[in-house]
């Protein structure tokens, strides 16, 4: 195809003229002169894309389109890829967070276990997919996302549905590792993998939806299992025995599917479900060069190009993801316990009946949902990340406060209904992660900066699942006390690395400005300089 619109013959003449982009999104090409601008989605006329890239064969620096064409492509996009990819992370939400549905059936009393051998079981999860995080990362870039993808999903489904016969404290400490090491390095790859669609300033929405199917599975999981454990008895087994079964056989049918269902690449989704490309030839180059005009890093790495270690060096040495890293680590501390101990609260305010406490486990979820989705979008309204974040944390302090000072005895539908506002705050964790995404230039470091973020995290997951003890029950107003401290750090932490990144783009733009315009243009020609400095040019901007 040849382009689409020539505008050759407003370039004659101009031998040093740029095409501006203006709002990429509206697919303008207009002339900008030969003023040198600044920031990452101002440099794709002095990037081009690498021969190898996937889509270089749609590339085309001149071509527009109308915004309506643009959206029709997005739209196509959330159809056929972002939907999928939530139904695999309601994959692993389901198997992952089978185990709180099967607290309400005396899963421990069944197995002889304590609330301490809960925790040991979720910190021996935890240290198993951290163990995975990073291997599964050079696998993706090695092997493709539309392979590793299902063959994760594939091994943590078998071993879902084999934790149906765990019967001691061995079996069920060998099984949680098991689905820990396979579940491993599967969020940042899915991530990395739909960044390659998606332009930044639409990721962090996409992302909420992404994290939104945690929720959809809890409420769908908490449906499930107040049916499925009602089949206790049934067979000789307890009703975990089937929600485990049941669920674990589901996922690996949902693998199977995924084999066949993902796309290589923008221009590459035919396959053994889809005989004809997803999108038609104008709207893969659409898709090609949105995608490059707002990030031209993409176009410099293969999807299947394999990472190093010195990429895993530069990642880790980069001051500018400290603070994002350290706000993986404390930033969702604060709900951890009080989520993850929901049904054994519901259970030690005097809930019995299993069917009950996994109804009240839905309104938390539901109104995740819908927190999460207002916060990411008006993230992406306002263009700003670092308040919104704030809001979220702030959330949850005089809530877990109210827990606190709330006397004992009595008030169970007060307790439940704090619980539930804790358990449902403003999820901002796809805010930090596009944050992440934004603020790194080269897409291998991008993905090990993905996958550190996501360890973090999960370390922090860790710390939070050791913080409410067997004694403290039921109340855990220590834990609480805990938990309020944390939360105060990580508002801190927030309003620290704003000022670290206006301090960094400052610095930029004092150097910025003490070179020529001569000195400019020939700077940001310098591509490869710039594929060795990534974000550290001069002409790259941090977001906040």
């Amino acid at each position: 195809m040849g382009k689409i619109d020539d505008i050759e013959n407003h370039t004659k003449g101009s031998p040093t003229a740029t095409l501006d982009r203006g709002d990429s999104h509206d697919g303008k090409a207009s002339l900008k002169g030969s003023e040198p601008h600044v920031g990452r989605s101002e440099l794709s006329d002095v990037i081009p894309p690498d021969d190898g890239y996937e889509g270089k064969h749609r590339w085309d620096p001149l071509a527009t389109w109308t915004p309506e064409e643009e959206k029709a492509v997005v739209r196509k996009t959330d159809i056929w890829l972002l939907s999928w990819l939530c139904v695999m992370f309601f994959g692993l939400q389901l198997d992952r967070g089978n185990l709180a549905n099967a607290l309400a059936d005396k899963f421990l009393d069944d197995l002889n276990l304590s609330r301490d051998d809960l925790n040991n079981g979720n910190t021996i999860q935890l240290v198993a997919f951290l163990s995975a995080e990073f291997p599964v990362q050079f696998l993706t870039k090695r092997y493709g996302f539309r392979y590793v993808l299902p063959a994760m999903m594939f091994a943590w489904g078998t071993v879902s549905w084999g934790q149906a016969w765990i019967h001691d404290r061995a079996s069920f400490y060998v099984t949680r590792a098991l689905i820990g090491a396979c579940e491993g390095g599967f969020i940042p790859g899915a991530i990395l993998y739909a960044t390659y669609f998606y332009t930044s300033s639409e990721l962090s929405t996409r992302l909420a939806v992404f994290w939104s199917t945690l929720n959809v599975a809890r409420v769908i999981s908490a449906l499930l299992a107040a049916g499925i454990l009602k089949m206790r008895g049934i067979g000789g087994h307890p009703g975990w025995f089937w929600l485990f079964l049941l669920e674990g056989l589901l996922t690996v049918l949902l693998a199977f599917i995924s084999f066949i269902y993902l796309p290589a690449a923008p221009t590459k989704t035919t396959g053994v479900l889809f005989r004809e490309p997803w999108y038609t030839e104008r709207q893969e180059v659409i898709m090609v060069n949105r995608i490059l005009r707002d990030d031209p890093a993409k176009g410099l790495t293969l999807l299947n190009e394999p990472a190093t270690w010195q990429d895993v060096k530069a990642t880790w040495t980069d001051k500018s993801l400290w603070g994002l890293f350290f706000i993986g680590l404390i930033a969702y501390i604060p709900a951890t316990p009080v989520q993850g101990y929901l049904t054994l609260t519901l259970r030690d305010l005097g809930f019995t009946d299993s069917f009950e406490i996994n109804m009240l486990t839905i309104p938390s979820a539901v109104l995740q949902i819908i927190t999460m989705l207002i916060l990411a979008r008006s993230s992406k309204y306002f263009n700003e990340r670092t308040f919104h974040c704030f809001v979220g944390e702030f959330w949850v302090m005089p809530l877990l406060i109210a827990l606190i000072t709330l006397p004992d005895g009595g008030r169970e539908w007060g307790r439940y209904s704090l619980i539930t506002l804790i358990s449902g705050y403003p999820y901002f964790h796809p805010i930090v992660t596009s944050w992440i995404s934004e603020n790194t230039f080269d897409v291998k470091k991008r993905a090990i900066a993905a996958a550190t973020y996501n360890v973090i995290v999960q370390v922090g997951s860790l710390i939070g699942s050791q913080i409410y003890r067997d004694y403290q029950k039921p109340y855990y107003k220590i834990g609480n006390t805990t938990l309020v401290s944390i939360s105060a750090l990580a508002l801190i932490t927030f309003v620290a690395q704003r000022f670290v990144l206006v301090g960094l783009n400052k610095k930029k733009e004092k150097e910025w400005e003490k070179m020529s315009r001569e000195e400019q243009l020939a700077y940001q020609n310098d591509v490869t300089a710039r594929e060795l400095d990534g974000n550290k040019r001069l002409d790259f901007r941090f977001v906040y």
